[in-house]
């Protein structure tokens, strides 16, 4: 094996295998104490993967992307899809391929390739602007002010390292949401929703004047295109990161833990599921093709409205494994559904949610997980939002470098093809 081989033992295809050699009989293979196995990583980096600056060609049945294994007819110009066998015609720019003039997808060296895609808000205007990332900040404001300090902090530091065209909005949450309109700096302006009562994406679009019957125009910007999306009213909420930097600062500085009084013996009225709904109802009023992150910082369990694992008393133990085991956690399966809903409609607007949980406590992730892992989100648990685990997987997040996580908005992996798609 070759020292490169050494070194970086995925190449570029990124796959890694517990058995170098396939067994030639049934005897080898049962005599194989660890079982055949592959690790694959779609978008792990590497600087010997091309990058094709057009949109792949794809199946039309299986939709797998054109690749070195397909056999290709140059004279006929068509291929076949290696998966389904569907015979393909080539499309008018591909007219001048042959055995000596291939593109690069073709080429049996180039196995994984990714396509650098220009977004486009029109399909039909080739000139229109390109749709900016947003990221939608949901946070928690039932904790004590040490633990709120820390978000704040955490928060400011990443909205400076957003780029300057990103799109950012702010939603706050505990017994109530809260929806902070960044688009009116004269003064600060919040829409209020009741936690404890499950709203539609429509509810939340008519009520936040987004619906279209309620929609109006924006004071002082043009009816025309702004920050790369038809002006729709959601340019209120969202707005640049250089724009809203110094009104966003200005707003966590002056933002206060949950004032609704807590009664004895009783947990905070935190409305979790409530917040995540009504982000991912903003978001959904959002141009299509839009790529969207929620980024929920959360301190403690759901207990009031859709969402909630346990109740308020403090008497009643948060629901352990064996409860779960035994089907004894009676908040479960209805929170499962609510957020298995929300995984549902985020994936089908294309957007993400990240979970950032710092409590002593247990916050809800095995009911919350499937809106996690449906969208390619990420989560990170940690005793305090003091605590390095979180502040720097967070900053890890936003920066860029060889720190950084590399996310990615609306990525499409296409495993059988061994194609990145960005």
């Amino acid at each position: 094996m070759s020292e490169m081989a050494n070194m970086d033992p995925e190449g570029i295809d990124a796959v890694r295998m517990t058995w170098n050699v396939w067994p030639r009989t049934k005897v080898e293979a049962s005599k194989c104490v660890i079982p055949l196995a592959a690790s694959i990583a779609p978008i792990r980096p590497h600087p010997d993967i091309p990058t094709l600056p057009y949109a792949p060609l794809r199946c039309k049945t299986c939709s797998a992307v054109l690749n070195a294994f397909a056999r290709v007819d140059f004279t006929a110009k068509i291929w076949i899809c290696p998966f389904c066998y569907q015979r393909n015609h080539f499309p008018p720019h591909y007219a001048m391929i042959s055995e000596t003039n291939l593109p690069g997808e073709l080429y049996p060296q180039y196995t994984t390739v990714q396509y650098a895609l220009q977004q486009n808000p029109d399909p039909n205007n080739y000139n229109a602007p390109q749709l900016p990332p947003v990221f939608m900040f949901v946070m928690d404001t039932c904790m004590i002010e040490e633990e709120l300090e820390f978000v704040k902090s955490a928060m400011k530091q990443a909205i400076g390292l957003l780029p300057e065209h990103a799109l950012v909005g702010f939603i706050s949450f505990g017994t109530q949401v809260q929806v902070h309109e960044l688009g009116f700096s004269e003064l600060s302006k919040v829409y209020v929703f009741r936690g404890s009562k499950e709203i539609s994406k429509e509810q939340v679009l008519e009520q936040l004047g987004l619906g279209a019957a309620g929609r109006r125009p924006t004071v002082g910007h043009p009816q025309s295109l702004q920050n790369g999306y038809i002006n729709t009213g959601v340019n209120r909420f969202l707005l640049p990161a250089s724009d809203c930097e110094y009104t966003l600062n200005s707003l966590l500085d002056e933002l206060q833990a949950d004032q609704w009084p807590i009664q004895a013996g009783n947990r905070a009225s935190r409305c979790t599921g409530v917040a995540l709904s009504v982000s991912a109802g903003l978001l959904g009023s959002c141009s299509p093709g839009t790529g969207a992150r929620i980024i929920a910082l959360v301190g403690g369990p759901c207990t009031e409205g859709p969402g909630s694992i346990l109740s308020k008393d403090l008497s009643e133990p948060v629901r352990s494994h064996k409860d779960l085991d035994k089907d004894a956690a009676p908040y479960f399966r209805k929170a499962v559904k609510f957020y298995d809903s929300l995984a549902k409609q985020l994936v089908s607007q294309g957007h993400v949610l990240d979970l950032f949980a710092s409590a002593l406590d247990q916050v809800g992730v095995a009911e919350m997980k499937v809106a996690v892992e449906r969208t390619g989100g990420l989560v990170v648990l940690a005793e305090s939002f003091g605590h390095s685990v979180f502040k720097d997987s967070f900053k890890r997040v936003f920066e860029d470098g060889e720190q950084s996580l590399g996310l990615c908005f609306k990525f499409d992996v296409l495993l059988p093809q061994m194609n990145s798609l960005h």
